[in-house]
């Protein structure tokens, strides 16, 4: 009796002319052995290395994977022998050396499938140092049909031996024609899906994470809270009232608001702004501070973001505190 066929992951809309190179250098037998896929949190690049995984492992590839084999139905029941996936332990924010060591241990076998090896890193830039040195041999090493697919929102933050023994595919952001009605779909009217498409800075997937009912809700208290500190309102009272186990999210509009600050401060012109409907916000706000102060508030938040995804700042509600101190000074000169 025949199996049924299983859904086989595909890439988002926006990204088939990307897929489309992909399946054109795997066809021709030069696909590299280790690809880095970068890009914005929310671009989709989870959906293109998904699609390419599957298709690499399946047993009789079409544009996609066929859905029909040995090897789609195993993917699909969440374990392949193949594949190989590294990523932070529950709850922590680093990859450490143990997983990578079996990377290593795992690319000395033979497939057991009598394909490809595949081993997924997701995100690369979490690898600490000796996580990095050591999945270098590897890297240096594969093997044959050996396929290394790395991800990553910040690239930079890879160690430059990581990224030099991969090829470096970079995903721009996408047209609004080119997502709109994907969109449109994914938010129910095109009103909803240009708002928040602007919000996220045309990144799709951060579009529907910013519509969800919570992060509307805490953008809003957030607009609030610019408000309360604009009028003069104790920034640390203002904290306690902020959930500090969302600071990430905090900091990333704070980072948004102030690039809208910046733009508005500099041009006047507020056709590029991301949040149009803070225009009265930022209008008081420009008027109370130099264009210059608002950069080096944004250079304050960009750090904090990065030393919490590193794991180097502990205290969520002291980091809530200082960044709100910060605001509220520039917010009242």
């Amino acid at each position: 009796m025949a199996m049924t066929s299983v859904e086989v992951p595909r890439p988002l809309p926006w990204l088939m002319p990307r897929w489309r190179e992909l399946v054109r250098l795997a066809d021709d037998g030069r696909l590299p052995h280790a690809l880095l896929i970068s890009g914005g949190h929310g671009i989709g690049k989870h959906s293109l290395a998904e699609a390419l995984v599957a298709r690499t492992l399946c047993a009789s590839p079409g544009e996609f994977a066929c859905g029909d084999c040995h090897a789609c139905h195993m993917l699909a029941s969440g374990y392949h022998p193949d594949l190989l996936r590294v990523a932070p332990e529950e709850g922590k924010r680093l990859i450490r050396i143990g997983p990578v060591r079996e990377v290593n241990a795992f690319v000395a076998q033979t497939a057991q499938q009598g394909g490809y090896r595949v081993i997924t890193i997701a995100p690369a830039e979490a690898m600490n140092v000796a996580a990095s040195n050591a999945l270098l041999k590897s890297l240096e090493e594969p093997g044959g049909r050996t396929l290394f697919v790395l991800l990553s929102d910040i690239p930079s933050r890879l160690l430059p031996t990581i990224r030099s023994r991969c090829q470096h595919w970079s995903l721009p952001v996408p047209a609004e024609a080119d997502c709109r009605p994907w969109l449109i779909e994914q938010l129910g009217g095109e009103e909803e899906a240009r708002f928040w498409f602007r919000a996220a800075g045309g990144l799709p997937l951060r579009a529907l994470e910013l519509a969800e009912p919570s992060a509307r809700a805490l953008r809003q208290q957030l607009a609030e809270t610019f408000e309360a500190l604009m009028r003069g309102s104790e920034p640390v009272a203002e904290a306690a009232r902020l959930d500090r186990q969302s600071i990430d999210a905090i900091l990333w509009y704070g980072i948004i608001w102030l690039e809208d600050l910046i733009r508005l401060g500099l041009s006047g012109d507020t056709a590029e702004l991301r949040n149009p409907d803070l225009l009265v916000l930022y209008r008081q706000a420009v008027k109370n501070a130099r264009v210059r102060d608002w950069f080096r508030l944004l250079d304050y938040a960009r750090e904090q973001r990065r030393l919490l995804a590193e794991g180097g700042n502990p205290n969520p509600q002291l980091t809530l505190e200082a960044w709100l101190v910060r605001w509220s000074t520039l917010l009242r000169s």
